[in-house]
């Protein structure tokens, strides 16, 4: 009888040791630092069920959208001012600026330009940032409201994409004016020759074409969750670290931001410093097509750069170290991006003056040749 009390109490203290040995297996395994997509510097973990498959389970599924927050200073983040006030006001500002001027663009394309070419990028240009500040204005309610998120996942995954997709659609449609106008400057007698309406109608479909399904993974992802401690529900600003369909957003991210700023701003510093160059050595005055090119690159420099390396360092930084520390500052400068929807219409005012203009060229047998811009 005594040896089978002492082998009930070895059993049942063995036991003991398991069960606690797993809670605390489990515990570890949803603290790790997440390895987010555009985290706000939050850490973040799933609720605990009654053991790790449901944890898996639940963090990939529909049902039980809420995280739980592991860092004080997101929380602060997520309440303060900055990201309240400040950017949502900023991004009022390029609203209220950017929806008329566009649309004035729109409006007046076709009786200010009158090659087709530059009409055809005018128009691109204006309508992604057109559709770009039709996302801000969700992303302006949602910031208001103390970053809740009061439409749906839906509209949310929506939003997202077409926030993001606007971003690049618009680098890299500034991107193709700088070509078009390099081309016709360093290389006339080859851009005489080119099919100038076809060959950009079809670069411009191609870029739209290409970022709209660059942007298929925001739309595909659970983009809101809810935060029970905060009483919010956010969207885009807080993903699972510990869910398996949002693991692959570090490199397609990275990816994205080298394929969507990077290269197009590389493109246009090569474009800016050439067609500068050439054309101060003409005997001609070309300020004002100088001016053109300086505002694009300009554009570029200011509203574009500071989000681009931040937005890689972030995730550079994420896939390194699991440290998302970068994404508040992020939050910050991709103001300064927003702010190019109300720089373009002034590109549109002086390529309109540009445009139309002509470059003249000596050729080998001593003619005279004409290119529009």
């Amino acid at each position: 009888m005594a040896n089978t009390s002492t082998i009930f109490l070895l059993t049942l203290l063995v036991g003991m040791a398991e069960g606690q040995k797993q809670q605390k297996n489990a515990h570890n395994m949803t603290g790790i630092s997440p390895r987010t997509f555009q985290g706000h510097a939050i850490p973040i973990q799933l609720p605990l069920p009654q053991n790790s498959t449901e944890t898996q389970t639940r963090s990939s599924g529909a049902a039980g959208r809420a995280l739980v927050l592991l860092s004080n200073s997101s929380a602060s983040y997520l309440r303060s001012s900055l990201s309240t006030r400040a950017i949502p006001s900023i991004y009022v500002v390029a609203i209220v600026i950017g929806v008329p001027a566009n649309i004035a663009i729109l409006v007046s394309i076709g009786t200010k330009i009158r090659a087709v070419s530059a009409a055809i990028l005018c128009c691109s240009l204006a309508a992604s940032d057109l559709l770009l500040l039709l996302s801000l204005m969700l992303k302006a309610h949602y910031h208001f409201l103390g970053n809740n998120w009061t439409f749906g996942e839906a509209a949310c995954r929506l939003t997202t994409a077409c926030f993001y997709g606007n971003l690049y659609c618009s680098a890299h449609t500034l991107a193709c004016v700088s070509i078009k106008r390099y081309l016709a400057v360093v290389h006339p007698f080859f851009y005489k020759s080119l099919p100038k309406r076809s060959c950009t109608a079809w670069t411009t479909l191609g870029v739209w074409l290409v970022f709209s399904l660059a942007m298929l993974p925001n739309l595909l992802v659970n983009q809101s969750y809810d935060i029970p401690e905060l009483g919010i529900t956010t969207c885009h600003d807080v993903l699972p670290a510990n869910a398996s369909s949002h693991n692959f957003l570090v490199y397609y991210n990275i990816g994205l931001t080298l394929l969507g700023f990077l290269l197009p701003l590389l493109v246009t510093a090569a474009c800016f410093a050439s067609i500068v160059w050439h054309l101060n050595r003409s005997h001609h005055d070309w300020s004002v097509y100088i001016k053109a090119s300086t505002l694009v690159f300009l554009i570029f420099v200011i509203c574009f750069s500071p989000s681009s390396c931040l937005h890689f360092l972030h995730y550079v930084h994420v896939f390194t170290s699991r440290d998302d520390n970068f994404y508040a500052y992020f939050n910050v400068v991709v103001c300064l991006c927003c702010l190019h929807c109300c720089l373009d219409p002034f590109l549109f005012v002086l390529m309109s003056r540009t445009t139309g203009s002509k470059l003249y060229f000596m050729t080998r047998k001593g003619k005279m040749l004409s290119i529009s811009t």
